[in-house]
């Protein structure tokens, strides 16, 4: 097993810095810019997932440990590449998502109420051309685990760490930040565990890859499951009861899994990259580090900044259709039809997404799609749920 303690900075005459307050305050830069720049995922949701992956979450954290003395690659295990902990992470990444997050996500939507479900999946998916999508999915496979989990795990959590003592509490905290930043009430207590086992992966094997194929593995299941079931709309939807079963065996046979991957863990040690390290080594504090002078800041930041602006400038000038498109969906929000909903809405609203499809390629008017659009938003009352047409009943005797 590779060891990742950080490079501490050479002799400075900066003042030197506690590692944890450089967590915390690069976190808060990171949520302000994740906050400036969510209207290009509103402009282009496939350019937005990538644009974000990598120039807030990858770029940022990189610019916080180059600007402080600390090697990036190094200091968040992303070096320390293993094909054995790296497949057993996407394994147990898997019998995770089968095992404990359908069961808890399950729960959470019976439990909690349905305004709380601040996380529409086919919304992401819905409307988009093939390379689009294509670039959406990629997205969720690849650029949100290797990102997400060089900032959250690699730079957060480890800046949690660098007090020393046990690693609990910088688990919970960092798993609950990671969790919040996705802005999903119903899926936060799944996220949470998420984040703790990503967490503990890097934790135990000093690499971060075996948390990012877990991230990854969790991700790509969820995202088949999804197209699984658009395929299969056209059969009987199961009942309440069938359902339940279906997430109980599921989440029976997950547990087994994980309890074996774990277990097989225990007899071979190489599966986490090696017997676990001396505690005074896992538990040692982080020395201080120091921040590099305003220019080497700037041209530390300047071709990340520069290469955003670039992606920027080129979308505007090549995608000008997709704009206009993506300032009409603000202009006349939807509200997400209901499951129950009769048949006739569905298929009015999946004719929409295509009619969206066709303008974008320019085989339909954009004010074709505009017009629909306007029409199906005051329908559904303008982002509020549709109002579904009254069943048929026999006039009361009390009318005249």
């Amino acid at each position: 097993m590779e060891d990742v303690s950080p490079n501490p900075a050479p002799p400075s005459e900066s003042r030197p810095l506690d590692p944890l307050g450089v967590a915390v305050a690069a976190t808060l830069v990171v949520f302000l810019t994740f906050l400036l720049v969510s209207p290009v995922q509103v402009l282009n949701l496939a350019l937005g997932v990538w644009f974000t992956q990598l120039f807030v979450f990858l770029g940022g954290g990189w610019l916080v440990l180059s600007a402080t003395g600390r090697a990036p690659a190094r200091y968040t295990g992303l070096s320390a590449w293993s094909v054995g902990p790296a497949a057993f992470g996407f394994v147990l990444g898997l019998a995770n998502f089968f095992g404990i997050i359908a069961p808890v996500q399950y729960l959470a939507q019976l439990v909690l109420p349905e305004s709380w479900n601040d996380y529409d999946v086919s919304g992401i998916f819905l409307g988009q051309s093939p390379v689009e999508l294509a670039f959406i999915v990629a997205g969720l496979g690849i650029g949100a685990p290797l990102c997400e989990e060089f900032f959250f795990r690699g730079v957060f959590f480890r800046g949690l760490l660098s007090r020393g003592g046990p690693p609990w509490r910088a688990l919970f905290f960092s798993a609950a930040l990671f969790s919040a930043f996705h802005l999903d009430r119903m899926g936060f207590v799944s996220r949470l565990e998420l984040g703790l086992l990503f967490g503990w992966l890097l934790w135990r094997t000093g690499s971060l890859w075996p948390g990012v194929l877990a991230h990854a593995a969790n991700n790509l299941v969820s995202t088949a499951l999804f197209f699984g079931s658009r395929h299969l709309e056209s059969e009987p939807a199961p009942s309440p009861g069938d359902e339940g079963r279906t997430v109980v065996l599921l989440a029976l046979g997950g547990c087994a899994v994980l309890l074996g991957l774990l277990s097989a863990a225990r007899h071979f040690p190489g599966l986490l990259g090696g017997p676990l390290r001396p505690l005074e080594e896992r538990e040692a504090p982080e020395p201080p580090v120091h921040l590099e002078p305003p220019t080497r800041l700037l041209r530390r930041a300047f071709p990340w900044m520069m290469t955003a602006t670039l992606v920027l400038g080129a979308y505007v000038v090549l995608d000008p259709v997709g704009i206009e498109l993506s300032q009409i969906d603000l202009r006349y929000p939807l509200a997400p039809v209901p499951e129950d909903a009769p048949d006739a809405l569905h298929a009015e609203r999946n004719a929409l997404y295509e009619l969206r499809v066709r303008a974008r390629r320019g085989e339909t008017p954009v004010g074709e799609y505009t017009q629909e659009r306007r029409r199906q938003s005051r329908q559904s009352g303008g982002g509020r749920p549709p109002v579904l047409p009254t069943p048929n009943l026999p006039p009361s005797k009390e009318t005249p």
